[in-house]
């Protein structure tokens, strides 16, 4: 096959080295929807997590600095550090007991370990070979890319990525949205509504990360954000198997259609569900433009596949039984969700128009 292969451009520029000193600052998350804007224009590489069954925001001080300040620190951030199979294994196996009992208190214990221990170790931040206090200060590619992971022996067979599907460690979903910054105020108060409602229903992505909010300038990228946006990413409990309902299964869909469905959000294009691509097409103002210049520089499809064909041209989402357990679709129907385990297509606690897999004694409840 003879091919003819466009040629590519692609300029690069340079800057001087610099450092970086980052502070994690833990307080309330009472003025969080008042208070993103001002830490995104006072740092520039600042980000938020938020823990909301603990009502506890963690403000990021992040700032270049000098490459002549005092300091030799990484970023080895606990996601991404190789642990013990076991360890991994184990931290599974409970979630997944408690998963089952649907004991929701016990996974509250367990958010509150680990965001205790992220505290205490600074999320991994390291000023040599342990934390010891902030600020901790490091040359820019050793705070940027972040984890030991990176450098773990294929071949330890003590220690692994806590996600490699070869020691059954964790697995979980990870969801995406990007706001315009105008829109985003109104989406964390009503998470916080849904929050308010029982917090421990959000124990479950506190075990994980949380809700971390980052912040991205405009791009004229055809599929670049438009505006200046707020990133929220999430990650939650993953069942097994694709048939099996999640513990709050409920207030994670809320979450994830109001941000796409009543906030319009933009999916992230590799993070999330296929029902986060819903319309996708009418988020982009340039989209015609992306796929005009994809069909001249990829005529034979090459870099496609099933899976990005169907998010591009905006899946309808599936039809089956069970299809809104794993984001396949937005359930309509009882027959979307597990009626024989008890979860029942339902309204949204906050945002009505929402439709989710909720555990009830029928779906009258």
């Amino acid at each position: 096959m003879n091919l003819k292969v466009p040629i590519i451009y692609v300029k690069l520029k340079l800057e001087n080295g610099f450092k970086r000193s980052i502070t994690f600052n833990f307080t309330d998350d009472i003025a969080l929807e008042d208070a993103f804007t001002s830490h995104a224009k006072a740092h520039e590489f600042g980000d938020i997590t938020w823990y909301p069954s603990k009502h506890t925001a963690v403000y990021r001080h992040d700032d270049r600095v000098s490459i002549n300040t005092k300091g030799d620190g990484t970023n080895d951030f606990l996601g991404f550090q190789s642990n013990p199979i076991v360890v991994a294994k184990s931290t599974r196996a409970s979630e997944k007991s408690l998963e089952k009992m649907k004991n929701m208190k016990g996974k509250c214990a367990m958010a509150s370990t680990f965001i205790g221990y992220k505290k205490l170790v600074a999320n991994g931040l390291k000023n040599n070979l342990i934390f010891t206090g902030y600020p901790v200060i490091g040359r820019q590619g050793k705070m940027q890319t972040s984890g030991s992971c990176l450098y773990s022996s294929s071949s330890d067979i003590v220690n692994a990525c806590a996600w490699d599907p070869r020691i059954g460690g964790l697995f979980f979903y990870e969801s995406t949205a990007i706001f315009s910054a105008d829109t985003f105020k109104d989406f964390i108060r009503d998470v916080k509504k849904l929050r308010d409602l029982n917090p421990d229903n959000f124990c479950g992505v506190d075990i994980y990360n949380g809700i971390l909010i980052r912040f991205i300038k405009a791009s004229t990228a055809y599929l670049g954000q438009p505006v200046d946006s707020v990133v929220v990413d999430f990650n939650y409990y993953r069942a097994d198997e694709a048939t099996t309902p999640k513990l709050n299964q409920d207030v994670m869909e809320e979450v994830e259609q109001m941000a796409f469905f009543k906030y319009n959000a933009r999916p992230h294009w590799a993070k999330n569900r296929k029902i986060a691509f819903s319309k996708v097409h009418k988020k982009y103002k340039n989209f015609n433009s992306f796929m005009a210049a994809k069909t001249k520089m990829d005529p034979q499809n090459i870099f496609s596949s099933e899976w990005t064909n169907e998010l591009l041209f905006g899946s309808k989402g599936e039809d089956y039984d069970g299809c809104a357990l794993e984001g396949e679709c937005m359930c309509s129907e009882d027959r979307h969700c597990s009626p024989t385990n008890g979860y029942f297509c339902l309204s949204g606690y906050v945002y009505k128009e929402a439709r989710v897999c909720r555990y009830a004694q029928s779906s009258l409840s």
